[in-house]
């Protein structure tokens, strides 16, 4: 079942995240509603080892299923940036076109250096997918 339905049952899935996925030590996601059909997603999910998912999307329901806008995901460790996801398009690199606009900024240069990101889209919540990679770095 896909949560971006409608956005009571995206707030449902984004309040009961840490009841569904036990790797998280925390969360500060907060849904702020912009409208009766647009919201923002903000706040940060704690998982262990230090390590923090800082969340940011912009969704829409004016169909269903609704859909995230834009996005910006950015993955710490401590204090340390490691990388992050956004939907900025940057459609002049025709090397990320294969998941256009979805990408990963990674070191060494993190602004400028970026890969495709096949795992994320607009339809489907991203958050499980991240927090996934993020314990698979864990455990490597």
């Amino acid at each position: 079942m896909n949560p971006l339905r409608s956005l009571p049952e995206y707030e449902t899935f984004i309040y009961t995240l840490q009841q569904r996925l036990p790797g998280i030590n925390r969360s500060t996601l907060v849904v702020i509603r912009r409208g009766p059909l647009s919201a923002i997603v903000q706040g940060d999910i704690e998982l262990p080892d230090g390590f923090r998912l800082h969340v940011r999307e912009n969704l829409i329901f004016t169909q269903s299923p609704g859909t995230i806008r834009s996005y910006g995901h950015e993955v710490w460790q401590g204090e340390h940036l490691l990388y992050w996801y956004d939907s900025q398009p940057h459609p002049n690199e025709p090397f990320l076109a294969s998941t256009h606009p979805h990408h990963k900024h990674i070191p060494p240069d993190i602004k400028h250096h970026r890969v495709p990101a096949p795992g994320l889209s607009f339809e489907q919540p991203n958050i499980p997918f991240l927090i996934g990679e993020i314990e698979m770095e864990q455990h490597a």
